[in-house]
């Protein structure tokens, strides 16, 4: 089987032209009756050998990080060791060398990533306790944000090497944690602030999702992978803060006011999902949707059934949204403006140029 990436690859390295290309593409739309650009394709698997790379990974750097945990380096017996940090990120870095730059395997790439960037600040947040062990929470803050912008520059080296599209995600991330750090060390017990900061960065990092999709509007390149993840990041901070900052779940149960509102909000994500041809709203927010209309079965004296009739209503209405999602984004596109349609990606692939 072969992802979009390999048709990219093939097409750069011109064994495939651009149109043979874009004609299997549209083989392909046609074939599944949903245009390619509405699949949302991005890469994870290759095939199986990616799960078993991806095993071996994870075991060999459980036992590099195990055993850099044996060298003290001064510290503690009780403290996490640097050398731990700094084994799996220089393992995962030469790993990738093989594994990402020459055999372009997905999942193991990005188990690296997290391997490599998660070496580095688990070194640093080491030697932060070793020096710093009575740090309190505004120091603490500060600690925190230096990391994170470790983590975003290790993940910018990361992206220059190798290019995994997961990594730009990883960056935003790590430098909205920068952001979030030196604010919460002026206002550490403010648990409000956090949710408000956590919804501006979801905002942000949604923003820049978006520039990257309008880079890409027929979705052949790179560039839309990036976008994909970048989207899988923003969702859920901004589905999660938003609900927690409207008190959804203030008290024990859900109202039904609030029940409503939830399910109006996930209304309103769905139209933003359709209009911008992305999913990740609609199931970082699913949680949500499914309490509240638990609640309001509950409510309406369907107590034992209360969670089937949920799991039926919010399946059926999933499964439907699927099947008639490129009518339905159709008609959304339809009442936007065309200042707003002309940036957002195509309802059917065009002829595009090669894939860059």
């Amino acid at each position: 089987m072969y992802s979009e990436s390999d048709l990219q690859d093939a097409v750069a390295a011109g064994v495939l032209s651009a149109d043979a290309a874009q004609a299997l593409r549209d083989h392909v739309a046609r074939m599944r009756a949903s245009p390619v650009v509405d699949e949302e394709h991005f890469r994870l698997l290759t095939g199986f050998n990616d799960i078993f790379v991806a095993i071996a990974s994870i075991i060999l750097l459980v036992a590099v990080g195990w055993l850099g945990n044996s060298l003290r380096l001064g510290a503690a017996a009780h403290q996490p060791s640097v050398a731990s940090g700094l084994l799996v990120a220089a393992a995962s870095w030469g790993l990738a060398e093989y594994f990402t730059r020459r055999r372009r395997m997905a999942l193991p790439s990005i188990l690296l990533l997290g391997g490599f960037v998660g070496g580095v600040a688990f070194a640093l947040a080491a030697l932060a306790g070793q020096m710093l062990p009575d740090a309190d929470d505004r120091i603490g803050g500060l600690i925190f944000s230096g990391i994170a912008l470790a983590s975003a520059g290790a993940a910018w080296v990361h992206w220059r090497r190798f290019m995994v599209p997961i990594t730009v995600a990883a960056g935003a991330a790590a430098g909205a944690a920068v952001i979030a750090g030196l604010v919460l060390s002026v206002a550490p017990k403010s648990e409000g602030l956090w949710f408000v900061l956590l919804l501006l960065a979801g905002l942000a990092i949604f923003a820049l999702a978006m520039r990257w999709d309008m880079s890409d509007r027929g979705r052949t390149t790179r560039r839309s992978d990036v976008a994909f993840w970048l989207h899988l990041t923003a969702a859920p901070m901004i589905a999660h803060s938003l609900f927690h900052l409207l008190g959804v779940f203030d008290g024990h149960e859900m109202g039904v006011g609030k029940a409503l509102m939830v399910l109006a909000l996930y209304f309103a994500f769905g139209l933003v999902a359709l209009a911008i041809d992305r999913r990740a709203l609609l199931v970082s927010s699913l949680a949500y949707v499914l309490f509240a209309l638990y609640a309001l079965f509950h409510k309406a004296g369907a107590v034992e059934l209360s969670a089937a009739f949920t799991a039926l209503v919010i399946g059926s209405a999933l499964l439907l949204l699927s099947a008639l999602w490129h009518r339905t984004r159709a008609w959304v596109i339809g009442t936007l403006p065309d200042a707003l349609t002309d940036h957002l990606p195509y309802l059917d692939r065009p002829n595009l140029p090669a894939a860059v």
